[in-house]
């Protein structure tokens, strides 16, 4: 069916606003319509944030539109006002200066997804990349520890106005985590949309300043916090983080179909293997597969997903975690391999950015359970 944006404007004029006795177009509400073959979107800009007609105004465009054109058409109606515009402003101001938004996820916890997060930023960091690392497992921040920062407090600047984060600096990483918030000796008992808010305020009221990477650290499976980070930042891309073992890689597998599924369409920068074999000290050419070979070589295979490495079983990984000294920092086997993994990462990261569109924020209308079946 083919639509022109002059047949589109003119049903909106059926649309008539009660409080004026005028029509959408004429009172100048409809903004940035883009008319397409199979669909139409636009803004409806509220001069005020409390107009009580705002939400019914917009079910009647939806319906109207549906009316004429069918169900084939999709529908995307947004309700903006000036205090929606201005946020915008603030976030797009904040977000100039980081080129590269990088999501670290995982299927399931226990993979040591933040051990890589964390190594992940200071191999970038001591590359000579500006770097910052959000944590954004709002339920269980680890980064505080695995940084040795876990008594600092950020402290507040205000610049135009605007009270912002000074982030934390350790070995030259910009860090913020709702851990340096909350007692660590207490559970974090958010409801969903507490969380998502948080994660917002780590982001957008902190004074990031340019930052070459933004790595941030998802909480382990599908959730909110994932919806809200691809909603209110244009993600360049996700890595997940898995161990060999197939209980495992079957929720690695929802992880990455949730970021490639239509409504989302974030790149799978790529997969990395951790645990995956060990090596005892007084039998250093000896592998033992103890959670399976492989497993996630394959499936990378199997999905066309770039693989960026693996990381072994070894104990100064966990203890440089502990002792607040990532292992990256130590010349060692443990270090060269997230050294290797992380350059494996910035070439495809630059490949993405060569080869795909700029990243945008996504959005999402509606959340039901058929839309991440697809």
């Amino acid at each position: 069916m083919s639509i022109s944006e002059n047949q589109v404007t003119e049903e909106l004029k059926l649309i008539v606003h009660p409080s004026s006795g005028k029509n959408i177009i004429d009172l100048g509400l409809v903004e940035h319509l883009i008319v397409e073959d199979n669909k139409i979107e636009f803004e409806l800009a509220f001069p005020t944030a409390n107009d009580p007609l705002k939400s019914s105004i917009k079910r009647a465009c939806e319906l109207k539109l549906k009316e004429i054109y069918g169900d084939s058409i999709s529908v995307l109606v947004k309700i903006v006002t000036p205090e929606v515009h201005a946020k915008a402003a603030q976030q797009k101001e904040v977000l100039t200066g980081i080129k590269n938004i990088i999501a670290i996820a995982s299927g399931k916890g226990g993979v040591g997804k933040s051990t890589v997060a964390a190594n992940l930023a200071v191999a970038f960091g001591i590359s000579g990349a500006k770097v910052g690392l959000v944590d954004a497992d709002i339920f269980g921040p680890s980064t505080p520890k695995m940084f040795g920062v876990e008594k600092e407090k950020p402290k507040v600047i205000n610049i135009d106005g605007r009270d912002l984060i000074i982030p934390v600096i350790k070995y030259g990483i910009k860090i913020l985590s709702v851990g340096f918030f909350v007692d660590p000796q207490d559970a974090t008992i958010w409801r969903g949309p507490m969380a998502s808010n948080a994660l917002k305020q780590l982001i957008f009221d902190c004074n990031w300043e340019d930052l070459d990477y933004l790595f941030v650290d998802l909480p382990p499976g599908t959730s909110d916090i994932h919806l809200t980070l691809v909603q209110n930042v244009p993600v360049t891309g996700a890595v997940i983080v898995s161990t060999p073992q197939e209980v495992a890689l079957a929720d690695v597998l929802k992880g990455i179909n949730m970021f490639r599924n239509n409504t989302i369409n974030i790149p799978v920068l790529g997969l990395i293997e951790n645990m995956s074999w060990f090596t005892p000290d007084e039998l250093p050419a000896n592998k033992y597969y103890i959670f399976g070979r492989d497993g996630c070589v394959n499936l990378a295979a199997k999905l066309n997903i770039p693989f960026l490495g693996q990381i072994p079983i070894i104990q100064s990984i966990c203890e440089g975690g502990d002792a607040g000294m990532p292992s990256v920092l130590k010349k060692n086997s443990a270090g060269e391999a997230f050294k290797t993994i992380a350059e494996n990462l910035r070439i495809e990261i630059l490949k993405r950015n060569t080869e795909l569109e700029p990243s945008k924020m996504v959005e999402i209308t509606r959340r039901r359970i058929s839309d991440f079946k697809k």
